[in-house]
């Protein structure tokens, strides 16, 4: 599996970064697309690293916020085939909750019925090609995460705490064990971990990687997540997105070389 980050947080490089997240990848002579940040910028990027948008074969969302769904007409634009595959409780009804105020964080108004040909919606436990699946939160009560962190879902005319119920894992089977990849880790990432340990009992898991969420997190918190993140015995986690500058050293004190930072134009393989 090749991994090529077209679009974090983060530059070590020429290329731009933007609040966002994409990867493409490569497994088994498929060619897949997780995400496509803010803007449709990691286009320009996806040129420079040499990736071919053209022949991306699949395309998934993590979960329906602006920050990783707002790219998806550039995509389109540049891929005429390729579906897009999106939880089926995914919809254009998420907001974000600062002080009293609510504010509108989820994808761009009218996109999922304008693409509506390109667009697919996947219920429980997916497999999109022999050896990758898309895996739903089955932990339960997640709206308590949802509402301390000020996120909400509309449904209806009322606002209630989101449960993540449109956020899914990307799970592909390596030779070093199972891949996660989770663009927000909304859920918990010690939780995704268990997630999908329950799914695949017989498997290793190798890494989980993709942003925690943690930049607003406080201290006590961040270190209480490393330990159980720790305690699952997870090999590796490159993390980056909205973990937080401040979080990830903190992660890193406490997981040491377990832990790598995500930047736009990370290469990397696993198995």
């Amino acid at each position: 599996m090749l991994a090529k980050i077209l679009i974090d947080n983060q530059s070590k490089n020429e290329l731009v970064c933007e609040w966002g997240l994409a990867v493409y990848l490569e497994y088994e002579g498929h060619r897949l697309l997780l995400d496509t940040g803010t803007t449709g910028v990691f286009v320009k990027n996806a040129e420079s690293m040499g990736v071919s948008l053209e022949d991306v074969e699949y395309g998934v969302l993590s979960h329906a916020h602006y920050d990783h769904s707002d790219g998806m007409e550039a995509f389109f634009e540049k891929n005429r085939t390729a579906k897009f595959y999106l939880r089926k409780e995914a919809g254009e009804n998420c907001y974000g909750k600062r002080w009293i105020f609510y504010k509108y964080a989820g994808i761009a108004k009218g996109l999922l019925e304008k693409y509506r040909d390109r667009i697919v919606y996947v219920d429980g436990t997916f497999e999109l090609v022999p050896g990758v699946w898309l895996l739903p939160h089955t932990t339960p009560g997640l709206e308590r995460i949802g509402k301390r962190a000020g996120l909400y879902v509309k449904k209806g005319r009322k606002l209630v705490p989101d449960s993540f119920a449109h956020e899914q894992s990307f799970v592909l089977s390596t030779k070093a064990g199972l891949v996660i990849f989770n663009s927000c880790s909304h859920g918990g990432a010690d939780n995704i971990i268990r997630e999908v340990s329950e799914a695949f009992p017989e498997r290793d898991i190798c890494a989980l990687i993709g942003g925690f969420h943690l930049y607003r997190s406080t201290e006590e918190e961040v270190r209480a997540l490393a330990g159980r993140i720790r305690e699952t015995g997870i090999k590796k986690v490159i993390t980056g997105h909205c973990t937080g500058e401040r979080a990830f050293r903190l992660l890193k004190e406490e997981l040491g070389d377990t832990v790598e930072g995500l930047y736009t134009g990370m290469e990397f393989e696993i198995g």
